[in-house]
């Protein structure tokens, strides 16, 4: 099982994408959980992650929130990605096989232009990051973001595809 963890500040919108997203996984029974980590919205984040029955958390330290996650494993996602078909199927062959993190393949069909694809500072979440929660637990610090959670870590390239949050921005 899954514990999907977003942090997010004032994306509302992207969040409703993502949330939007993820009902597959929880319909297979591959998502325990979602939790919001929020850092200081002032939109409807809240209300949203409530009426999707996300347990919604404001300023949490993250080693609370991974040592209090309910799966074995936390797939760590920015707001507005979009995991694409296959992912549960994916995610839960890896979980199953492998005990390294892992992470998505960008989309082919949703690209960046060329330019815009150096031009920019790459999130080590733009393609999710599935990581074996005893793993996070040993790397997360307090006062850190989920970004700095998913960074540095060797990882296998999954064969699903995931269109990145930034390509949602541009539309």
């Amino acid at each position: 099982m899954i514990s999907v963890l977003i942090e997010c500040k004032d994306q509302e919108q992207a969040l409703a994408v993502t949330l939007a997203s993820l009902v597959q996984g929880a319909v297979e029974g591959i998502v325990a959980e979602v939790v919001i980590l929020d850092r200081g919205s002032r939109d409807g984040t809240a209300l949203l992650a409530d009426a999707a029955g996300c347990r919604f958390l404001e300023d949490p330290d993250l080693r609370d929130v991974v040592r209090s996650a309910r799966g074995d494993w936390l797939l760590l996602i920015e707001p507005g990605a979009r995991p694409l078909l296959g992912w549960v199927d994916h995610l839960g062959q890896h979980m199953v096989a492998g005990t390294m993190s892992a992470r998505m393949r960008p989309s082919r069909e949703y690209r960046l232009p060329f330019f815009q694809r150096f031009r920019r500072r790459v999130s080590a979440l733009e393609h999710g990051v599935l990581i074996p929660k005893r793993q996070a637990i040993a790397n997360a610090k307090s006062g850190h973001s989920l970004e700095s959670l998913g960074r540095g870590l060797a990882m296998t390239r999954l064969k699903c595809e995931i269109v990145p949050a930034s390509v949602l921005a541009l539309r």
